[in-house]
């Protein structure tokens, strides 16, 4: 695959996804949306990738936010518009993608960069990143599930505050309000997100798939999801995957999952 505004390595069964704008930060415009769906959806139909890890280039920014210069003359109909495709094309995508995604946040992840990382599975941070949603500073607010999923992760009131100050919050902060799961050394950033998803790539792809469609239920309104976890868990026992994981459990030995 080649594009404009990313890089896209695949090794081991992981792909590295690195957003390649650095002289803007690696600010999201509407090709590297575009490209970006692109990208991951070509990247869920490849079997032979287990685990998908997204980041920036360079070691100042994730994502420094939209680009507003694209955006600042719209009219109400056009900004209802770019947050609806927007949402659609890449954000509910990634959200809801059966191939796991992590955030290898490297730097400022503001605006719609933290909106992007917050759309994946979950996320690992360099000690240098700052992370905030700075969009009423601007007289907008954000519009690509950035005020739905920030109250999910840290709670209603930590997001309140988050968003009407426009203010940025540190790694050590993120950690412990629960945005992110890991803090480390910019060094060990994309090592260390490796060494998660080789524990990912060990387990069976079609049961992490349920698992991340059974999770994303209990947060959609006037969904039940135990009922979906159970209707998932039945599924579970039609695949070779359950085969495969049960046998060997019995006959003392690792598991070979092909995913199916």
């Amino acid at each position: 695959m080649s594009f404009e505004n990313l890089l896209v390595n695949t090794e081991n069964n992981i792909a590295v996804v690195t957003i390649n704008r650095p002289s803007k930060l690696n600010a999201l415009n509407k090709l590297t949306i575009e490209e970006l769906h692109s990208a991951i959806s070509s990247l869920n139909a490849d079997k032979n990738v287990k685990v998908i890890i997204l980041t920036g280039s360079g070691e100042k920014a994730f994502v420094a936010g939209a680009d507003i210069s694209e955006f600042a003359h719209f009219t109400k109909e056009e900004g209802e518009a770019l947050a609806a495709k927007g949402q659609a094309s890449l954000f509910d995508l990634i959200e809801n993608l059966s191939t796991p995604v992590i955030a290898a946040i490297n730097g400022f992840a503001l605006g719609g960069g933290l909106e992007l990382a917050m759309s994946c599975h979950f996320r690992i941070a360099s000690d240098n990143a700052r992370m905030g949603l700075p969009e009423t500073s601007l007289g907008v607010i954000p519009g690509y599930g950035g005020t739905q999923r920030l109250p999910q992760l840290i709670g209603k009131g930590r997001a309140m505050e988050m968003i009407m100050t426009a203010g940025m919050i540190g790694t050590e902060r993120a950690l412990s309000w629960g945005l992110i799961n890991h803090m480390v050394a910019i060094e060990e950033l994309l090592p260390f997100s490796k060494k998660i998803a080789d524990k990912i790539i060990g387990n069976s792809p079609s049961a992490i798939a349920k698992a991340i469609e059974t999770v994303n239920a209990g947060f959609k309104e006037g969904v039940n999801g135990y009922e979906v976890e159970i209707s998932a868990f039945g599924a579970c026992f039609a695949t070779e995957d359950f085969k495969e994981g049960t046998t060997a459990f019995l006959e003392k030995r690792k598991p070979s999952f092909k995913g199916n």
